[in-house]
C-alpha cells in the first residue's frame, strides 16, 4: 500500500502535486454555472444612493433633518438630508435606473443583477473589509478567493488559482494583505499579487539563467525539498504548500510575461477598456480589467482588482471611495476611473462567450449615509446598500431587495455577506455548508454558520 507521502514524493517536479491537491480537496456538489470569479472591489464604500439605488425622497426633502432615528456613524458629524449628486436614468431594455456616475456600466444593466438590500455588521473599514472578504471581521481567516482555490483547485498548471491585480498607486484596503490570505488553509491557496503596469509584473519573474540549467537546478531543489518534507513533517500541509508554491513560481516565469504582453490586443480592445484614457489611473484600471479577462481565459479561478487613489475628500490611501467630504468630486473621479474599464470587461467577456461562465462582482464594504457629513460628504452606512453581480448564471436585468425611501435601512429581502458568498459558491458548483476545513476544534466555512443561496437571482 502506498502512503500519501510516498505518492507525493514520486510525482515529478510538483505538477502532480498541484493536480493531487485539487483532487484531494472538496469537490463540486452539483453542476457549476461559473468557472471563474472577477471581484471588482470598491474599497472605501461607494455611495449606493448616488449610483444604483434611486431615492426621489432625498431630493424632495433635501436640507431637512432625517425623520427617523439616526444610528451612530463613524464620525458623528451628521448633517441634513442630501440628494444624489448624479441624475438617475432608466437603462437598457429592463429600464433599471442607474445614475450618471456610472453611465457605461449602466449601458450593461441588462446583464446585471443589482442587489439593493445588502447589509454589513461593521462600519469601520478594516473590520468591514475582512468581513466582506472572509465572513469574519479580523485577521486569520481565509479569503473567498482562497476558499475558491481550496474547493476547486486550479485549472491552469502555470498560474495560481487566486490572483490579486495591482497597478500604479493602487492600494491594499485597510486590513492589509491579510485580506487575501489563505488563513488556516494550506498556503498554496493564498493570493498571488500581479503588477499590471509596464515592466516586471512580479519581481524576478524573468529567469536569470538558461532554461536547461534552471530546470536542472529546480529538479534538484525539489528532490531535496521532498526528502526534507518526508523526513521531518510528513503531515505538514504548510511544507507541502511551500514546495508547491516554489514550483508554481518556476512555471510562472514563462506564463506571466506572456499573460501581461498586450501587444496582440487590437486597438478596438484597447479603446474598449480605456487603456488610452487621458486619466492614467483610468488607463491603469483598464489594464487590470483586460488582464482579468486574459486570466479567465487561462483558467484562473478568482481574480480581484484594486482601485487607485486620488486623495480627495478623505478617499485616500487604502480607501479611495471614502469621501467624507467633497463627494461629488471624489466619487466623480473614482467613477470615471472604473466605469469604462468595467463596462469594457463585461462587453468583452460577453462577446467572447465568457460571461456565461465568469461571475463578476462589484461591491464595497458598506454604503454611505443619505444625510451629509462635513457639508458635502457622506459617512459610512452598513444598514442597507447596493452591489451587483453579472454573468455566471446570474439573472441579468433584475433588481433584488430594497432599502427604505431614504436608502438608509434594508427593508425588503435584506441580504448578508454570508448570502453573497453562499450564492457565489453555489454558482461555482460548491455547497457552502459542505465546503469546510477543520481548524481549532471545529469545521469552519466561508459562511460561518449562516448564509442562504439567493435563488431568485439565479437564471
Amino acid at each position: 500500500m502506498i502512503t500519501r507521502r510516498q505518492l507525493l514524493s514520486r510525482l515529478s517536479c510538483g505538477f502532480g502535486l498541484t493536480a493531487f491537491q485539487a483532487l484531494a480537496g472538496p469537490l463540486p456538489r452539483f453542476p457549476a454555472r461559473a468557472r471563474s470569479v472577477i471581484f471588482c472591489y470598491m474599497s472605501g464604500g461607494f455611495s449606493h444612493v448616488d449610483s444604483f439605488d434611486p431615492k426621489p425622497e432625498l431630493a424632495r426633502r433635501a436640507g431637512q433633518p432625517m425623520p427617523m432615528a439616526v444610528q451612530r456613524t463613524q464620525f458623528n458629524q451628521n448633517g441634513s438630508i442630501q440628494p444624489s449628486h448624479w441624475a438617475y436614468r432608466p437603462r437598457g431594455r429592463s429600464g433599471i435606473e442607474v445614475s450618471d456616475l456610472f453611465p457605461k456600466i449602466g449601458d450593461c444593466v441588462d446583464d446585471l443583477c443589482v442587489i439593493r438590500s445588502m447589509t454589513a455588521r461593521f462600519s469601520e473599514h478594516a473590520q468591514g473589509n475582512f468581513f466582506m472578504h472572509s465572513g469574519f471581521p479580523f485577521l486569520g481567516y481565509p479569503s473567498a478567493g482562497a476558499w475558491t482555490s481550496y474547493g476547486l483547485g486550479s485549472v491552469s498548471e502555470n498560474l495560481p488559482a487566486f490572483v490579486v491585480l495591482k497597478s500604479g498607486d493602487s492600494v491594499v484596503p485597510h486590513g492589509g494583505v491579510g485580506l487575501f490570505s489563505s488563513g488556516f488553509l494550506p498556503a498554496v491557496h493564498q493570493a498571488s499579487f500581479l503588477n499590471t503596469d509596464e515592466g516586471e509584473p512580479i519581481a524576478n519573474v524573468r529567469p536569470r539563467e538558461a532554461a536547461p540549467l534552471q530546470r536542472s537546478r529546480m529538479h534538484f531543489v525539489s528532490h531535496l525539498d521532498r526528502q526534507f518534507a518526508a523526513r521531518t513533517s510528513p503531515q505538514d500541509t504548510q511544507v507541502e504548500a511551500a514546495i508547491a508554491n516554489a514550483e508554481m513560481a518556476w512555471r510562472m516565469q514563462a506564463a506571466v510575461p506572456e499573460l501581461c504582453d498586450l501587444k496582440g490586443e487590437s486597438a478596438a480592445t484597447r479603446n474598449l477598456y480605456g487603456l488610452d484614457d487621458p486619466d492614467p489611473k483610468t488607463a491603469a484600471y483598464g489594464r487590470q480589467c483586460l488582464l482579468a479577462r486574459r486570466l479567465v481565459e487561462r483558467g484562473v479561478r478568482f481574480i480581484e482588482l484594486s482601485c487607485l487613489s486620488y486623495n480627495i475628500g478623505g478617499g485616500n490611501g487604502p480607501n479611495p471611495w471614502d469621501q467624507h467630504g467633497d463627494i461629488r468630486n471624489g466619487h466623480g473621479r473614482m467613477g470615471h476611473q472604473v466605469d469604462q474599464p468595467i463596462a469594457g470587461l463585461l462587453k468583452d467577456l460577453k462577446a467572447r462567450g465568457l460571461l456565461d461562465e465568469t461571475l463578476v462582482i462589484f461591491a464595497g464594504e458598506f454604503g454611505r449615509t443619505p444625510f451629509s457629513q462635513s457639508g458635502d460628504g457622506r459617512d459610512h452606512n452598513p444598514y442597507g446598500f447596493s452591489l451587483w453581480l453579472a454573468g455566471g448564471g446570474i439573472r441579468g436585468g433584475t433588481v433584488y431587495g430594497a432599502t427604505d425611501d431614504f436608502g438608509y435601512h434594508a427593508v425588503s429581502d435584506p441580504c448578508t455577506v454570508y448570502d453573497l458568498w453562499a450564492t457565489v459558491l453555489h454558482q461555482l458548483g460548491l455547497d457552502h455548508e459542505a465546503l469546510t476545513y477543520r481548524f481549532s476544534g471545529r469545521d469552519i466555512r466561508l459562511t460561518d454558520v449562516h448564509g442562504n443561496v439567493l435563488r431568485p437571482i439565479l437564471a
